[in-house]
């Protein structure tokens, strides 16, 4: 009887570690053998991720499959509203956030962010046509439009009650770029390389007003205290990609004027 129950709390204390060591593990393995990551990107903010024909295309695209190239992974990209990436981490349900995500110190609470790989930066954005407003001091008693989760949206938050305006939140950039275009809101807050590209490749009827607002920089995260070995590994592919003259070919194929 004593045997038996050895053996069986032995068993109980091997499927307990067992349990505990998946929780810490992130990836799985194709046929060939290599780890595939699960990488939270959101598809509405070109030029860093977006779809043409079917296909995930941008800067955070080709730059994580790259990083993958150079260390030896694969990765299974993962479409979702920018503001339930974190989220998802935090599940288990993804092993790599990007989605030109800012580096913030809320965000640094739940992420370990990798080594910054843009430099990006909010732009106070109104109607081409429109001329009254120069800087975020006209925004008083008018609507503004953001999307949810994001550094923009974190910006307004921080000076509104100084100002004193309302805060339209949307889920996508589309969607909070209609809004200023039909008139419904008088200006948004957007990362400046994604307005800018955006108002590059479409006739949005948009313009940016004065400097960046900020000089927030993007980075690839992972769950903060986990996946310590995925995080070395694309901080070091970053770097290589920086030092072989890839990461720059992947900018200029973008952003290049």
């Amino acid at each position: 009887m004593r045997k038996s129950l050895l053996v069986f709390f032995v068993a109980l204390f091997a499927l307990v570690l067992a349990a505990c060591g998946s929780n810490n593990e992130s990836g799985t393995s194709n046929e060939s053998g290599k780890t595939v990551y699960k990488v939270g990107i959101d598809t509405t903010y070109p030029p860093f991720e977006y779809e043409v024909d079917g296909k995930y295309v941008g800067i955070d695209v080709d730059l994580i499959n790259a990083i993958a190239e150079d260390q030896g992974f694969e990765v299974q990209l993962e479409a979702m509203d920018f503001k339930g990436i974190i989220p998802a981490l935090q599940a288990g349900q993804l092993d790599i956030s990007m989605g030109g995500m800012s580096i913030t110190e809320d965000r640094k609470k739940v992420v370990d962010f990798t080594d910054p790989y843009f430099d990006a930066g909010v732009s106070l954005v109104v109607s081409k046509d429109n001329s009254e407003i120069k800087s975020v001091e006209d925004l008083k008693g008018k609507k503004v439009a953001v999307k949810k989760g994001t550094v923009g949206a974190n910006y307004a938050d921080s000076i509104v009650n100084d100002i004193g305006f309302e805060i339209i939140q949307f889920d996508d950039s589309p969607s909070m770029f209609l809004e200023v275009q039909n008139g419904n809101a008088v200006a948004l807050f957007e990362d400046y390389p994604v307005i800018s590209y955006a108002i590059a490749q479409q006739d949005l009827g948009l313009q940016v007003v004065g400097d960046r607002l900020n000089d927030d920089q993007y980075g690839i995260g992972v769950l903060k205290g986990k996946n310590q070995e995925v995080l070395a590994k694309i901080n070091q592919g970053l770097k290589n990609l920086k030092e072989n003259g890839k990461y720059q070919e992947i900018i200029d194929k973008y952003l290049a004027d």
